[in-house]
């Protein structure tokens, strides 16, 4: 479900980065090689990019295909950006949220994508809506899976917690609610890049101290990209890729105290 990219690195126009490459990401809409869910991510795309000096990102979101949206190809071709979130979007369920729904959601600084979906959604996460400020849960953007993931993280972020440690501990939460979830975060602020593979593919390519793409799957063929193993937290700056191990959640009932 769904296949999205960030970029950090020298400025460049979005089209080199999400339509010139053989496997870009526009190309994945109708031909991704490596999705495991799906095969058509045609219900929507969006890119946010940053603009020197601006840490508030800009979005174009469309709630059609990308390649249908002819506007689109003119925007990736002028517009020139040293970090981006991008994605395109094979819904888990339909609905009337449109262009909404679709990534990069954003907060502040913060532009996110999720690719996967919660099994049992929205039943199986009920129960964490009491994790949330009422405010929160009526600010959300659209109402499907990916929405309400972003408010949770979103929550974790503003209470302080760096980005990396609220997606992972945002995956942890709603795998134990909703087993069998597919749960591949993506977060970017424009300088810094976190991620999340449980459930479903995710790659990098980095040229250390010049430029990093993490993506659903490689845009071309160049061999230095390296696939990130399920179960890990990627944390990646313009200098360096960090990869830590995530635990599955406790399925065990917990013990009895003893007397």
């Amino acid at each position: 479900m769904c296949r999205h990219l960030a970029y950090l690195g020298p400025e460049e126009p979005l089209g080199r980065l999400l339509v010139a490459p053989p496997h870009s990401l526009y190309r994945q809409s109708w031909a991704p090689r490596r999705q495991r869910h799906g095969t058509v991510n045609a219900d929507g795309f969006g890119v946010g990019w940053y603009a020197p000096g601006d840490p508030v990102p800009a979005r174009y979101r469309r709630a059609g295909p990308i390649w249908a949206d002819q506007s689109f190809a003119d925007l990736a071709r002028v517009v020139r950006t040293g970090a981006l979130l991008a994605a395109v979007r094979d819904a888990t369920l339909s609905g009337a949220d449109a262009e909404a729904a679709a990534a990069p959601f954003a907060s502040g600084p913060w532009l996110f994508s999720h690719n996967g979906a919660v099994q049992g959604w929205p039943r199986s996460l009920a129960p964490l809506t009491e994790t949330l400020p009422a405010a929160d849960l009526l600010a959300m953007e659209a109402r499907n899976d990916s929405a309400f993931v972003w408010a949770l993280v979103l929550a974790r972020l503003r209470a302080g917690d760096e980005e990396g440690q609220a997606l992972a501990d945002t995956v942890l939460e709603v795998a134990e609610a909703a087993p069998g979830s597919r749960l591949n975060l993506l977060l970017t602020n424009g300088e810094s890049i976190a991620a999340t593979a449980w459930g479903d593919t995710l790659w990098y390519l980095a040229s250390p101290g010049r430029s990093t793409v993490v993506a659903s799957e490689p845009y071309d063929d160049d061999p230095h990209w390296q696939e990130v193993p399920d179960r890990t937290l990627l944390a990646a700056s313009g200098t360096d890729v960090l990869l830590t191990p995530l635990k599955e959640p406790s399925t065990e009932p917990p013990k009895e105290p003893r007397t």
